[in-house]
């Protein structure tokens, strides 16, 4: 069996009790997960362009999990970017939103969202949200090696 390898997810979320809500699922997973949270889509592309508070370098994610509607600059934007961005097209990025829209959907998936996922309202429907996230994009799927 293969070993699994800490992982660095980066949640972009501007409400703090989902961010918390969040943190404590995925501690609550066992694996050696390095979370990055950022509250706006800003300072996401900040963090992974090594930008203003990050100019002194931080990790390229495993993932992105990231919030549809944020204040500024949203979610959909955020993605438009990253997925245009040559060094980070290949991260994939799970939309995780209260949105049930099926126009949000198909916007995401056409802006290649690896998924969308509609947030769970309380903490134990976090956690099984963020297991079977776990699961399958850190144990079933490949992923290319960072090197």
């Amino acid at each position: 069996m293969t070993e699994l390898q800490p992982l660095t997810i980066l949640l972009v979320e501007d409400d703090p009790a989902d961010q918390k809500l969040i943190k404590i699922s995925l501690k609550s997973q066992r694996i050696a997960n390095d979370l990055c949270i950022v509250s706006s889509g800003e300072e996401g592309l900040d963090f992974l362009c090594h930008r203003g508070d990050y100019s002194d370098g931080a990790p390229l994610p495993d993932l992105i999990l990231l919030d549809l509607n944020m204040p500024g600059m949203g979610g959909k934007e955020f993605l438009r970017r990253i997925k245009q961005d040559e060094n980070l097209k290949q991260i994939p990025v799970i939309i995780l939103t209260t949105s049930s829209s099926e126009r949000d959907i198909m916007e995401s998936y056409k802006l290649q969202a690896s998924g969308y996922v509609n947030k769970p309202v309380t903490l134990d429907e976090f956690k099984e949200v963020m297991t079977k996230i776990k699961e399958y994009w850190f144990v079933i799927c490949k992923r290319p090696s960072k090197e």
